[in-house]
């Protein structure tokens, strides 16, 4: 047979590799801040409820941009704690 060394290939990352957490520490801080908005918007909606039986008219759009604001910090702290999963091989990838 031949003496000819196999092909050198690239070396595959391991699961020891951690990303960097200053992304992730930004994007929890910036839901946790998010979060303040629906927090009063909850607070004010029930109080509204609770007085008069509804939500008034003129309170009504703060109390639901409010809760859109607050969902999307929630949103935005599920992305951070579950990260972006990379395939176990990219190279095998199409």
């Amino acid at each position: 047979m031949s003496d000819t060394p196999p092909p050198v290939l690239p070396p595959v990352p391991t699961a020891g590799e951690a990303r960097s957490g200053c992304l992730t520490a930004l994007m929890v801080i910036s839901g946790l801040v998010l979060l303040l908005p629906g927090l009063c918007a909850l607070l004010f909606g029930a109080d509204s409820v609770i007085d008069g039986g509804k939500i008034d008219s003129d309170i009504a759009p703060l109390v639901f941009l409010g809760l859109v604001v607050g969902i999307g910090g929630v949103a935005l702290i599920w992305a951070a704690i579950k990260g972006r999963k990379a395939p176990a091989h990219p190279g095998t990838q199409p």
